[in-house]
């Protein structure tokens, strides 16, 4: 840098032109280029130095970035430590002889002469910013004029400096100075006054406010009380004469088994009757010349008896085939073409016949959300098709086992009648919400939490 004396002749304008150029600075780097840099205008130095507690050196005069492990920026960390540790809020002007024996032997050796210390001070305004200061060397002395000057002209620059200070979110110091603050600016006042006693107050009073406690569980619209149509027989089926959601009504055919197999059968037996039948009359007419053949007349009975049993069984079997609707209603089933031609066994489910005006909600509540429910407790079906409307109901039992689920999950099965008649179709799924008594928010929002520490704490 260049030693000589400012070339203005008015100081004035150059302590404005100088304000005028920190508040246009385009960032925080712009301005500690500038103070290190330009305040020479203002009074004759050799080297300068910005330092920051916390961040430490921040600039030097001459280099566009310190190199923080070089000696001389090692020692100049020192010095500004120790000048800043003083408490010194106005300027001042130092020598070698002001600092500890071992800063100042090295001071000839990094520094001119005379120096000048500027302190920056924390704003109270700006929670997380850090004290500092700038530090002068020159060959000359710097009079009072530069001290007025200068001390101007760190004011502007400060003021510039905090206007575009950022503090960061997650500072520990930061969070620190905030509440030292508060405390001291509420030490005075009595307690009911003071603001942070107001805020935990305030936050005690919301945390006893009475809450509904309610679970979220998956829904569904399901048949209340559906006729379920199963298998009377082992057999396959050939045809399924209704579709998926057809309205049918009592007696009409829904589905029918392939009936060559019995039929065939039912023909076998009624030629077996009907052949023991014909040997019975002829051992019938034997019996009258031939005491022998009474003997099996007797046998003969008992064959027909079974042949007999054998076709009336086999005559149910082809009439019970044809599978007809016990009521009317709505058939819900897979697709058709998945049953026709699939086995099945007797007792399986093929399809349910549901009144479509006899609908209810039904819930899987999650093991680790179950909540005591009473009866009639508060039931409401946000259907995925029309979220914003609500369908009410009142919870109707509430299984005592947990039963498992497709996705190989546990859950409760919960099942609510409507309040009143909806014309959604039966099949749609959304969310349930069941709501419980009231609780405090406190504990409405500690549940969870406490619920899975407890559980472990017990491992």
């Amino acid at each position: 840098m260049n030693a000589a004396a400012p070339r203005q002749s008015n100081p004035l304008l150059t302590l404005l032109d100088l304000g005028h150029r920190a508040r246009n600075a385009s960032g925080n780097e712009e301005l500690a280029f500038l103070l290190v840099n330009d305040t020479l205008s203002l009074a004759a130095y050799r080297q300068a130095a910005l330092w920051f507690q916390g961040s430490g050196l921040t600039a030097l005069s001459g280099v566009m970035q310190p190199e923080a492990n070089a000696p001389y920026a090692q020692w100049l960390e020192r010095v500004c430590a120790h000048l800043a540790g003083n408490g010194a809020t106005a300027p001042r002007p130092l020598a070698a002889a002001d600092l500890p024996a071992e800063l100042a032997a090295q001071w000839h050796e990094w520094l001119p002469a005379h120096g000048l210390w500027l302190p920056l001070a924390a704003s109270p305004a700006h929670p997380g910013s850090s004290a500092g200061g700038l530090l002068l060397a020159g060959e000359q002395v710097f009079s009072d004029e530069n001290l007025t000057l200068l001390g101007e002209w760190m004011h502007t620059w400060r003021h510039a400096w905090l206007a575009r200070f950022r503090p960061r979110p997650w500072s520990l110091r930061q969070w620190r100075q905030q509440l030292h603050g508060w405390r001291a600016a509420n030490r005075q006042k009595r307690w009911w006054r003071r603001r942070p006693n107001q805020i935990l107050l305030v936050a005690l009073l919301l945390l006893c406010l009475p809450v509904r406690l309610s679970v979220l569980a998956p829904g569904e619209l399901v048949p209340a009380s559906p006729a379920v149509i199963r298998a009377p027989l082992d057999g396959v089926i050939g045809q399924i004469h209704v579709q998926p959601n057809q309205s049918v009504a009592a007696g009409q055919l829904l589905f029918s088994f392939d009936e060559a197999p019995i039929a065939s059968r039912l023909e076998v037996a009624r030629q077996s009757l009907a052949t023991a039948e014909t040997e019975y009359r002829q051992f019938a007419q034997m019996a009258l010349s031939d005491p022998k053949s009474k003997g099996q007349l007797a046998v003969l009975i008992g064959k027909i008896g079974e042949k007999r049993a054998e076709a009336d069984f086999l005559a149910g079997q082809l009439e019970r085939s044809r599978v007809l609707a016990p009521q009317d209603g709505v058939a819900i089933f897979d697709d058709p073409s998945e049953w026709i031609g699939r086995p099945v066994q007797t007792g399986e489910r093929v399809m349910r016949i549901a009144r479509p005006q006899e609908v209810e909600i039904e819930a899987w509540i999650p093991i680790g959300d179950a909540i005591p429910l009473p009866a009639q407790a508060s039931v409401s079906l946000y259907l995925a098709s029309s979220p914003f409307a609500a369908i009410p109901g009142k919870l109707r039992y509430l299984n005592h086992d947990a039963s498992p689920r497709p996705e190989g999950s546990y859950a409760y099965r919960a099942r609510a009648t409507l309040d009143a008649p909806t014309a959604q179709r039966i099949g749609l799924k959304g969310t349930a919400k069941l709501q419980a008594g009231w609780v405090p928010l406190a504990y409405w929002m500690l549940r969870r939490p406490l619920a899975s520490i407890r559980q472990f704490l017990a491992l």
